[in-house]
C-alpha cells in the first residue's frame, strides 16, 4: 500500500510539473485570456484558503491521515472534502488552457484520474480513522461543491 500511495504522488507530481514545464517552455508566446486568469485566480485563492484552514503539520502528500492529526470540516472543507485536489485541477486546467493542445489535456486528465485514486484511498483510511467521516461524506461533495 505504501508503495502504492508513493507512486500516486510521484505521478502527481510528475503531470504538473510537465504542464508546468510546457508552460514555461512557451512562456513568451502564451496568450492569457480571461478564463486563464479566472481558473489560477480560484485556484490560488482556494488553496490559500485551504493552507490557512488546513495548516501545514496536519496533512501529507500521501494519502495516508496523520496519527495525531485533526477532521478539518470548516473553510472549504465545509463544501468539499478535498480542496487543494481541486485547486491543483483548477491550476492544471488553466495551464492546459495555455498550452492549448491535446497533450496538455491529457496530462489534466491523467492528473484526474490520479487524484481520484488518491482520493478513494484517503477517504478509505479517513473512515477508519474519524468515526464522524462517513456523516461528513454524506454532506460533502468530493471536489465540486454541490456537483461532485
Amino acid at each position: 500500500m505504501v508503495f502504492m500511495n508513493e507512486s500516486l504522488v510521484f505521478a502527481q507530481f510528475g503531470l504538473l510539473a510537465t504542464l508546468g514545464f510546457q508552460v514555461y517552455q512557451r512562456w513568451a508566446s502564451l496568450s492569457w485570456g480571461s478564463a486563464v486568469a479566472l481558473l489560477l485566480a480560484i485556484a490560488v485563492t482556494l488553496a490559500i484558503w485551504t493552507l490557512t484552514v488546513n495548516r501545514p503539520g496536519n496533512f501529507r502528500i500521501v494519502p495516508e491521515p496523520k496519527t495525531d492529526g485533526q477532521l478539518v470540516t470548516t473553510g472549504p472543507y465545509h463544501w468539499i472534502r478535498h480542496p487543494m485536489y481541486t485547486s491543483l485541477l483548477l491550476m492544471a486546467a488553466a495551464f492546459a488552457l495555455l498550452i492549448d493542445g491535446w497533450w496538455a489535456w491529457f496530462n489534466w486528465g491523467a492528473l484526474f484520474v490520479v487524484l481520484l485514486f488518491k482520493l478513494a484511498i484517503e477517504e478509505h483510511l479517513l473512515k477508519q480513522r474519524y468515526g464522524v467521516y462517513k456523516d461528513y461524506q454524506a454532506r460533502t461533495k468530493r471536489l465540486v461543491p454541490w456537483v461532485f
